[in-house]
């Protein structure tokens, strides 16, 4: 594959999102949609994402189910907007995303303590599983609203307080 393939379109329902700062901004674009009672997350594994292998590097994948399981907190609980600094991200490695394929993901908010937010995801790669995540996360500071924040608005997702 010649062309970078991170500019293909993403499947139908996916919007461009700004989530997890500058940071996760120059390893996009990530896109979101609303599914049932569930935020996905995806992106599409361009020139810029993949390892020698041709495959997305274990750092990208590592860096989408950060922010996949950490931001699902934010909007399938009933938790405030805040900071969550990640205090442990464990990954399995199942298969290759080579480059082209559409990773997507979604996330399971296990419990929510008054300090720490036990989550978990799975991610796969044009419909293969190719990683599963856990993670916990500390609850932090409140976050005032950014303009990230508006872009999941998105269709059938439930108004936040």
């Amino acid at each position: 594959m010649s062309k970078d393939s991170s500019l293909l379109p993403p499947p139908p329902g996916f919007e461009a999102v700004e989530l997890g700062g500058t940071f996760a901004s120059l390893n996009g674009p990530l896109f979101a949609r609303w599914s049932g009672e569930r935020l996905q997350l995806g992106f599409r594994v361009g020139l810029g994402h993949v390892n020698p292998g041709q495959n997305c590097h274990g750092g990208m994948l590592c860096t989408f189910a950060d922010i996949l399981i950490s931001t699902a907190a934010q909007y399938q609980t009933d938790i405030p907007r805040q900071f969550l600094p990640t205090i442990s991200l464990q990954a399995d490695f199942l298969a290759g995303a080579p480059l082209g394929s559409w990773v997507q993901g979604q996330a399971e908010i296990l419990r929510v303590t008054r300090n720490l937010v036990f989550s978990q995801g799975l991610i796969q790669a044009d419909g293969q599983v190719v990683m599963r995540a856990s993670g916990v996360f500390r609850r932090g500071p409140l976050l005032p609203e950014a303009a990230g924040d508006q872009a999941l608005r998105l269709p059938g997702m439930p108004a936040r307080p």
